[in-house]
């Protein structure tokens, strides 16, 4: 089984993304279900995909860190941090409802401050 995804931005950036042991099932679900093609959204310092996958985790929180990718099971997306959110309190990132975190981005996730809303992207196991 795969421990890690790509995700590349068409005209953007592309970031690996280690799964971490956290909401395992979540993981196991979007690897079944790749590779994923979708477009990106913004949201404050977030970058999130709807994607086709409907799953449930162990763990879930609002409260997140830089580098976090989660899935948002309310809009069946995956969701990645790289600062604060509307909704963050401070300068750390905070989920609009209740997320499921499944890894975490290798490299700096603030290259994804590039990416604009709508931007075409692809999930595939690295």
């Amino acid at each position: 089984m795969a421990k890690a995804i790509k995700i590349i931005v068409s005209g953007g950036p592309e970031i690996e993304v280690e799964l971490g042991r956290e909401n395992r099932r979540v993981a196991d679900s979007i690897l079944s279900a790749l590779p994923i093609e979708s477009r990106a959204r913004r949201w404050g310092d977030e970058v999130y995909f709807e994607t086709p996958v409907e799953s449930k985790g162990d763990v879930a929180r609002e409260e997140v860190d830089v580098g976090d990718v989660a899935y948002w099971p309310a809009g069946r997306a995956i969701c990645i941090f790289f600062g604060p959110t509307p909704v963050s309190r401070g300068g750390k990132p905070r989920a609009y409802s209740p997320v499921y975190v499944f890894g975490r981005v290798l490299g700096d996730p603030r290259v994804l401050r590039e990416v604009g809303d709508g931007a075409p992207l692809v999930v595939r196991a690295a």
